[in-house]
């Protein structure tokens, strides 16, 4: 399958104030660092981005700027993933100490260990997903690493007697996933057809994001209970795409697509818009080269130190992804199928940003990564 690309060459107005002019964007400022700023910014500096799809006819809706509204020291620890409970609640996974923590006006509480955790590398506790019915049933998924494996469980979260959240014994619901020291995946979220889509990595392993009988290098499509879900590509088979090297971020679109950010070797990081039975490419291509039989990503960074996207959020059309490496909060605007030139909030301010999630209350809620003891920014988005 062939999806080829089309840059969309369009720049988007930007206004970059954190904070009462904390921050500024990445571009060409017209006034100093540390000033607000305004115009058409451009990406970047030195990076050229390959965009896919026609250029799009109307103007994408994109954030003016980004203000910090506030800096929650709560004493994170690695954190890796945050879902919200109906309340506003803030969950935020911590990697190497297996512990699920509750963040609530300011304060962080932990609220239990995931049992069988043995972190390593980049593996550890790892994404959250909240359950579609979680009002009834009370379910918290978490993608986790295993002595064996990578696997997913869930756990009720309940109440005590005082009313604080307290988390139950861990369920398997789905195991096998291959683990190693890097590229475990492990982002996981349930669509909007209440089905859980799980990002893994290839493990170290390259032949397995091209074996469909393999797990690694995929992302995959669960029932709640972890079998694999009616109407997948493949048959009885959880996979539901493929070619991946390592999935990070999964996010659903107004329109209901699917996309995903993935860490690519030393060059090209990807936006992927997912197609069910799609083939990523990986390892015999990255990027967006065109090639007969596989799917160009949709925004490919040429260079990982700007870039390794990690958790991944949609808001008003447009994407937002922390960069690991490179260090700052990516907006990419989003159009039908077409994602338009990627713009640079938060650059070098923060440190590396792990996951991206919007709240109830309309914020973006940011996970810093690095190294103890780390924060999460609330930030709100300027239109």
């Amino acid at each position: 399958m062939t999806n080829a690309r089309k840059p969309a060459t369009r720049a988007l107005p930007v206004l970059c104030a954190l904070a009462v002019v904390l921050s500024s964007c990445t571009g060409s400022p017209s006034g100093p660092a540390g000033t607000s700023t305004s115009g058409s910014p451009a990406p970047q500096s030195n990076t050229t981005f390959a965009t896919a799809g026609p250029s799009p006819t109307t103007q994408t809706a994109v954030p003016r700027g980004v203000q910090v509204e506030e800096k929650l020291d709560v004493g994170l620890q690695l954190p890796w993933s945050v879902v919200f409970l109906p309340d506003g609640t803030a969950v935020v996974s911590e990697r190497d100490s297996a512990t699920v923590k509750a963040i609530r006006d300011g304060q962080a509480t932990p609220i239990g260990e995931v049992a069988g955790v043995v972190p390593g590398g980049e593996g550890g506790l790892l994404g959250l997903a909240r359950s579609p019915g979680f009002a009834t049933d009370r379910w918290l998924y978490a993608y986790f690493t295993s002595s064996s494996d990578n696997r997913i469980a869930r756990m009720q979260l309940t109440r005590d007697g005082s009313g604080e959240l307290r988390l139950g014994p861990a369920e398997v619901v789905f195991s096998g996933i291959p683990k190693a020291s890097t590229h475990n995946g492990g982002r996981i979220r349930f669509g909007p057809d209440g089905l859980l889509y799980v990002g893994t990595g290839d493990s170290q392993r390259r032949e397995q994001p091209q074996d469909l009988e393999a797990l690694g290098g995929k992302i995959l499509r669960l029932t709640p209970e972890g079998r694999p879900a009616p109407g997948n590509p493949f048959g009885d088979s959880p996979v539901y795409s493929y070619g991946h090297r390592n999935v990070q971020g999964l996010a659903w679109d107004s329109g209901g697509r699917l996309w995903a950010s993935e860490f690519g070797p030393d060059v090209n990081d990807e936006l992927n818009l997912i197609t069910p039975g799609g083939n990523y490419g990986w390892p015999t291509v990255t990027g967006a080269p065109g090639r007969q039989g596989f799917l160009d990503a949709k925004v490919v960074w040429p260079s990982t130190g700007e870039a390794s996207p990690s958790g991944l959020d949609i808001v008003d059309g447009v994407a937002y992804t922390g960069a690991l490496r490179g260090q700052r909060l990516w907006a990419i605007p989003l159009d039908g199928e077409s994602a338009g030139t990627p713009m640079a909030f938060l650059t070098g301010q923060f440190g590396r940003l792990r996951d991206v999630a919007a709240a109830p209350d309309g914020a973006l809620w940011v996970l810093s990564n690095n190294r103890n003891p780390d924060f999460a920014l609330v930030l709100r988005l300027e239109r």
